[in-house]
């Protein structure tokens, strides 16, 4: 609620800006005070970075932007991170702008191209800076949706990126989850893109509920003060008390055998308390697609007839044009059995249809519990009632571990529909591993600050170049977040590094000898004992030389006498001495290690993009600030592995292959397995096979001349995909191209549509290879890959 204060200063502001006067009239509720204070501020020409919780209503601001660029007859960019989310702005643009406004990009689809708003994944965006796309013209407004995205170790570069090189001239709209250092973003915005208002709201328009789920009872994880509720502890120990076995192990068989509830229990116990629709959150696929055959298994039924009938017809819809053999390798009868009782997963796993109908079916209120994994808490529109947690560990890719503070946050933010809620609940489900002091922990912290990932790459290196000359591209990259962090780093560090100097001359004037330098001789004192230690450690070894000993041994002899000679060794007060020198010491120790924190620091972008340029000067794709004919076809491939990809063609190798072994060979490029093989891919015999190794010791060589100037970018190729793609490039049936492989039908897909991608870059980068590349496209681009838009 707002304050009268607030209410007022809201309406004089309407007054004064008719442009949102006129925005908030089309809505059916009254705007947020936050919300009202961007607009505005965009209306008069700011930039403005707008940090709030999930479900707050930032969107409403991007919105706004495209409202203006219409008014005003200039351009909007909507961006955001994956495709489903951009898929989901264009229809919620369409509805509010109409068709004929409303465009689309998303590297595979390209809708209405030219139209004024245009919606499109950030990468489509940095693209057309780089090919000074003419479809820049007129761009008045980019809204940079989940912009805290930045911070993602594999993409978030592209964010810098765009906020780097985006024309002055555009009004720059970042839209980010709460994160605690909202400001120094914004600082770090006002400096690169100018004038830039900051503001942030933490008010939830729901309020949200903590509980955990423990036995059959639901508690509320924090009573008054915020203190966590005496009631878990104490039933936390009795339950830890039931499921040690005698020896002390925690019981393997507790979670089926003790008293935590099954899925299916848990989705009768929310129903009886009137908390769904939920999201069940399973950093999962397979444990997903488990929980829903669970609870069809445990006969949840959560849907009438009426609603069952609404469910059918909208999953007919999405899915009319599938092949009949198709729906039945999707296990589509499965699929559509739990949906009419209102129940249903939701990962990158599934093909596009099948999620976009979850999606819809669950912002209807149709699908009442979606068992999920933690990618649908990036932005897609999809409020609960309830959040569940079953666990509070996830995989990123490379190892598990406990969620962040910030994680917490996003995904738990889910919970509460405004309008429709009146509170929120997230719910953790109690187990040894899920304790309250963790969930506490996480619920609690409001530090979740904003942490740059930006380095540069090859592709961005020679785009740079070409466009600015290698000066220019070297201090374009110095203005990055990641070195406008370092830098404040730095200045930390640098105050702590004067402090200790002060420190360090008011010790040395106080163990100042009238007899001579006691600096020396402190230094004489902790050598003799570095040498006293060193000999004692090497003594307990077995096979230490007695040659090394005696050496040593009279080392020590020599600096004792040194030390007895010396005039400081006759003061009175030479143990006193002794005792500040020492501090001084450990202080210029201290300093030493500080001094070689800025070092590593200062300028770290602009050494890292030096690194990289001279290893393209050593391959010869740049020559001081021209880029040669192999950086021109480099500067057009946008992949991970775009050195190694550039190589290949320069090779030639890939010329003398067919359409269908050249995709089965790129492949590799952009594949990369969920999981370790035991065994060996299948790849396709002959010149694929000839192709593939190839490739592999192109990528040795490159490696070589990484490590020769430290850098490290490029991926080793996996052969995973290679055959898969292969066998549908050259026709088979889905389930035949899937039998036998661990991969998903979304997993496939998504594969596909990205080695489209790729190819349609080559194609732009090779003209040799651009026949080969559009006749693989085609064949690629057939049955499941086209049935509808997919995500990245």
């Amino acid at each position: 609620m707002s304050t009268p204060a607030q209410s007022f200063a809201a309406a004089k502001t309407r007054s004064s800006s008719p442009f949102t006067q006129r925005f908030a009239a089309t809505f059916d509720f009254s705007f947020d005070p936050f919300q009202t204070e961007a607009c505005v501020a965009v209306e008069r020409g700011h930039g403005v970075l707008v940090a709030a919780p999930t479900g707050a209503g930032k969107t409403v601001i991007g919105e706004f932007a495209a409202f203006l660029a219409l008014e005003k007859g200039r351009k909007c960019f909507y961006t955001t991170p994956i495709k489903a989310l951009s898929n989901q702005k264009y229809q919620e643009f369409v509805e509010r702008f109409g068709p004929d406004h409303v465009g689309l990009l998303t590297g595979d689809t390209s809708i209405n191209g030219e139209a004024d708003v245009l919606v499109m994944t950030t990468e489509v965006l940095r693209n057309m800076l780089y090919a000074g796309s003419s479809t820049l013209s007129r761009l008045g407004y980019v809204v940079m949706d989940e912009v805290h995205y930045l911070a993602d170790k594999f993409r978030g570069a592209v964010w810098e990126e765009v906020l780097i090189h985006l024309m002055e001239s555009v009004q720059v709209i970042s839209l980010s989850a709460t994160v605690s250092n909202a400001e120094e973003f914004g600082e770090w915005l006002q400096t690169i893109r100018g004038d830039t208002a900051v503001i942030v709201s933490e008010v939830r328009p729901v309020p949200l509920y903590q509980h955990v789920l423990i036995d059959n009872g639901l508690i509320d994880l924090f009573v008054e003060n915020g203190k966590v509720n005496p009631e878990i502890l104490r039933r936390e120990k009795e339950a830890m008390r039931r499921v040690r076995t005698p020896r002390g192990r925690e019981s393997k068989d507790w979670t089926d055998g003790g008293r935590r509830l099954s899925r299916p229990e848990v989705i009768e116990k929310l129903n009886r308390e009137a908390m769904l629709p939920a999201i069940s959150f399973i950093f999962s696929r397979v444990g997903c697609d488990s929980a829903v055959r669970q609870c069809l298994n445990g006969g949840i039924r959560l849907t009438s007839t009426e609603e069952k009938s609404q469910i059918r017809e909208c999953a007919f819809r999405h899915t009319h044009n599938i092949a009949e053999e198709d729906l039945e390798t999707l296990g589509f009868s499965e699929w559509l059995s739990a949906l009419e009782r209102g129940i249903a997963a939701h990962h990158a796993g599934l093909l596009p249809s099948f999620k976009n109908t979850v999606e819809e079916l669950f912002q209807r209120g149709l699908v009442k519990i979606v068992f999920a994994t933690e990618t649908l808490a990036l932005g897609i529109n999809m409020p609960a009632r309830t959040v569940v947690l079953e666990k509070l560990m996830k995989w990123n890719g490379e190892a598990h571990l406990p969620i962040t503070p910030g994680e917490y946050t996003q995904l738990t933010g889910r919970a509460g529909r405004r309008g429709i809620d009146i509170e929120g609940n997230a719910v953790i489900q109690w187990s040894p591993t899920v304790d309250s002091a963790t969930a506490a922990g996480l619920a609690s912290t409001r530090t979740y600050p904003l942490k740059s990932s930006f380095t540069p790459t090859y592709n961005m290196a020679i785009n740079l170049i070409s466009q600015f000359g290698r000066e220019r591209a070297r201090g374009s990259l110095e203005s990055s977040f990641a070195q406008f962090q370092a830098d404040r780093a730095v200045v930390g560090l640098n105050r702590q590094i004067q402090k200790n100097e002060i420190a360090i001359a008011e010790f040395e004037a106080s163990a100042v000898c009238h007899l001579g330098d006691f600096s020396r001789y402190a230094a004489l004192r902790r050598e003799i004992k570095e040498t006293e230690t060193l000999l004692s450690h090497r003594q307990a070894k077995r096979g230490f030389d007695p040659r090394q000993r005696v050496y040593m041994e009279s080392e020590l002899i020599e600096l004792r006498k040194q030390l007895r000679s010396h005039a400081c060794h006759s003061c009175n007060e030479r143990e006193s001495h002794a005792r500040i020198a020492e501090r001084s010491n450990r202080l210029h120790k201290e300093n030493a290690g500080l001094r070689s924190r800025v070092e590593n620091r200062t300028h770290v972008i602009a050494r890292t993009f030096d690194q990289v340029c001279e290893v393209l000067t050593e391959l010869g794709y740049i020559e001081n600030d021209n880029t040669l004919h192999q950086g021109q076809i480099l500067a057009k491939i946008y992949t991970e592995s775009d050195l190694l990809l550039s190589e290949a063609i320069r090779e030639g190798f890939l010329e003398r292959l067919s359409s269908s072994e050249l995709l089965s060979v790129v492949s590799s490029v952009i594949f990369e397995a969920r999981t370790q093989e035991s065994q060996a891919p299948r790849i396709p015999s002959g010149n694929v096979q000839v192709a593939l190794l190839e490739l592999s010791k192109l990528w040795s060589r490159l490696e070589e001349v990484e490590r020769e100037h430290q850098v490290k970018t490029q991926r080793e190729p996996d052969f995973g995909f290679c055959w898969i793609s292969f066998r549908w490039a050259n026709g088979h049936s889905l389930q035949n191209v899937l039998k036998g492989s661990d991969l998903s039908v979304g997993d496939f897909v998504r594969s596909v549509k990205q080695l489209i991608d790729l190819l349609g870059q080559i194609s732009v980068a090779s003209e040799k290879l651009r026949p080969k590349c559009l006749e693989a496209v085609k064949k690629l681009d057939r049955g499941v890959v086209t049935y509808l838009v997919g995500e990245a």
